[in-house]
């Protein structure tokens, strides 16, 4: 089994963070894992990319070949346009839908969301939404990881898991908020 994501968004929409809890649940479930990560500028609003690489036998690298990856789990809808080369036939593609004006020159919306939508397998949500619902604004990154749950080669609760080992330090109240953003997500969809 192998299982390639590519995650991208812009910086601070907490990216590199779920690639490091989707990592975590992995590994949880006993399967190999390798990472890359490309900080746009390094700062906030620079383009944020991840290769995350899954699998139940040793991977050589941690770069995803362009038309390699199963999943694009996108947290802006321009940087999954962006990155559509990078999937493979019958690949799943999971975006938010809110954007990120962060060039001059941003294309209209509606046409970006209706390029996505167009798209075979892409489930594009209000994240944004769903995660000031469920109680955290900041938790759009968990309510898009919920939505691609059931693609993942491992048990929802191994993310449930991660969350608690990840956030644990920040306080129940911020576990408890990203759990129920999760879950959000999850039924997105259903």
């Amino acid at each position: 089994m192998k299982y390639d994501i590519v995650l991208c968004g812009v910086g601070g929409q907490g990216g590199i963070s779920v690639s490091v809890l989707i990592a975590m649940a992995a590994q949880a479930e006993g399967l190999e894992v390798k990472q890359s990560e490309v900080h746009g500028m390094a700062q906030r609003g620079g383009e944020v990319l991840a290769h995350l690489r899954i699998s139940d036998s040793p991977i050589a690298s941690p770069l995803i070949p362009e038309g390699g990856a199963s999943l694009l789990l996108a947290f802006e809808p321009l940087e999954a346009l962006r990155y559509l080369p990078w999937l493979a036939p019958g690949a799943a593609i999971v975006s938010a839908m809110a954007p990120v004006r962060n060039i001059p020159d941003y294309p209209d919306i509606d046409l970006v969301l209706r390029e996505l939508r167009s798209l075979p397998g892409a489930l594009v949500l209000d994240a944004d939404s769903l995660a000031r619902e469920a109680g955290n604004a900041r938790a759009a990154n968990m309510v898009l990881v919920g939505a691609a749950a059931h693609r993942l080669p491992f048990p929802f609760e191994r993310l449930e898991e991660a969350i608690k080992a990840s956030f644990g330090r920040k306080g129940e109240a911020v576990v408890a908020a990203n759990l129920k953003a999760l879950e959000a997500g999850r039924r997105s969809h259903a």
